[in-house]
């Protein structure tokens, strides 16, 4: 399908990187944002965002001409695995900063830029799920990552009936920055499998919480 626009926020490194790459290998005109304006790939269009500013946020939705397809948030940080009574207060407040708040206000600075029948699109987890949350550690990550699902929700009640897709995505522990040396993915694995679900999901009107294959991730 020709002509399909797409926004990005957090595409410097990671999983944002070989999204935007992934998404320009499949013909679709991509607007990357990066927090220093570092360009991603070369040619691709690249703007500068810190998603915590308010500021900035308004200047993009000036700049990022729609409509849009596509309008996906990457961006998250992980402060280590501390017990939640050995979190230090700016701590937790600067990852439910980034990884909840932040996101919600990107969407809803920028959303009147998708199309009507277009997607609205987040990076979550499933570590994000609370009924999957049996065993210890990152508890800090896991609570943002749940705080963001609720806010999406939120949002999505909010905006019910603008025919818009929502999705709250987990692509898998893949070997990022975030998610260590160790995990057993590779973006270039799971990447590819987002990208089919999100143009498989496009014009389904409502929220949903999926996996990298599809299936939903449950609450």
């Amino acid at each position: 399908m020709a002509g399909r626009r797409a926004l990005v926020v957090g595409a410097s490194r990671g999983l944002g990187l070989v999204l935007v790459t992934e998404l320009d290998r499949r013909g679709w005109e991509v607007i990357a944002t990066t927090r220093n304006g570092t360009v991603p790939k070369k040619g691709m269009r690249t703007e500068q965002l810190e998603m915590t500013d308010d500021a900035q946020i308004a200047a993009l939705h000036d700049r990022a001409d729609g409509p849009l397809d596509l309008l996906f948030v990457n961006a998250a940080i992980n402060q280590g695995n501390l017990p939640i009574s050995e979190v230090p207060t700016a701590m937790f407040t600067e990852v439910m900063i980034t990884n909840a708040l932040s996101p919600l206000r990107v969407l809803e600075g920028l959303h009147d830029l998708v199309k009507p029948g277009g997607t609205v699109a987040v990076m979550s987890s499933e570590q994000g799920s609370v009924s999957m949350n049996t065993e210890p550690g990152y508890e800090l990550y896991k609570a943002s990552k749940a705080a963001l699902n609720q806010l999406m929700r939120s949002y999505a009640t909010r905006q019910e009936g603008d025919g818009r897709t929502k999705l709250l995505i987990d692509p898998g522990h893949n070997r990022t920055r975030l998610g260590g040396p160790d995990a057993p993915l590779l973006p270039e694995e799971s990447i590819p499998a987002v990208v089919d679900v999100l143009e498989a999901r496009a014009g389904e009107p409502g929220l949903q919480f999926l996996d990298r294959f599809g299936k939903p991730v449950p609450w």
